[in-house]
């Protein structure tokens, strides 16, 4: 079964990025059996069942629990490289905008 059928109607919003995934023998033949029958390519149902798993996470309490406490982290580690450009360069030049190679923005 090919890989790329333009016939099942899946236009990709933006870009795409290619995955290689290792799966069993047996998971590629169920694989390419479900596509036939639903008349998809296996790349499509791929793309459908991923989808579906990360709609599903987005809801899972253990998956939000752990979202919030990598959100702190990353606010923390800000505050700590806030602090330490303070540090090095003082309150006033961290309030100054900046272009990202280090030059006075245009205001």
């Amino acid at each position: 079964m090919s890989e790329t059928n333009p016939a099942a109607g899946y236009a990709a919003p933006g870009p795409t990025r290619t995955l290689a995934v290792r799966i069993t023998d047996d998971l590629r033949a169920q694989l390419d059996v479900i596509a036939q029958l639903n008349d998809r390519s296996v790349t499509e149902e791929i793309r459908i069942a991923l989808e579906a798993w990360v709609e599903t996470s987005k809801s899972d309490p253990k998956v939000l629990e752990r979202a919030e406490t990598v959100r702190a982290e990353i606010e923390r580690e800000a505050e700590t490289k806030r602090n330490a450009i303070s540090a090095i360069f003082g309150a006033e030049e961290t309030s100054k905008t900046r272009s990202p190679r280090g030059k006075q923005a245009e205001a």
